[in-house]
């Protein structure tokens, strides 16, 4: 099977879906730490919190949905983290998680 390159990856129609090689594990490539997404999930974090939101279900729901709507405005949490494409805001997520539980994620 022929894997399709990466600039059509994201735009697969039905029969090039067939096209895809699912036996085989794609190698991401790491970027480096993000500390603007890491700041923004703090000010989401704390500014969904002071509201009285829970945070972990807020920016779940944003992540998932790509709703703004999920982050509250107060202390302008809402435009900070749009201002962060989802993607980049996930890896930090996934690279904290990582190195809270002592794996490294420079691997």
């Amino acid at each position: 099977m022929q894997l399709l390159a990466d600039t059509r990856a994201f735009n697969l129609t039905v029969s090039e879906v067939a096209l895809v090689n699912f036996d085989h594990t794609m190698r991401y490539e790491p970027r480096l730490e993000n500390e603007t997404a890491r700041k923004a999930f703090e000010l989401a974090y704390r500014a969904l919190t002071e509201k009285g939101y829970n945070p972990v279900y807020q920016i779940a729901g944003y992540l998932i949905s790509g709703d703004p709507a999920y982050i509250t405005n107060h202390l302008e949490a809402r435009n900070t983290i749009r201002r962060i494409e989802r993607d980049e805001l996930i890896e930090e997520l996934v690279r904290s998680y990582a190195e809270r539980h002592g794996q490294n994620s420079r691997d």
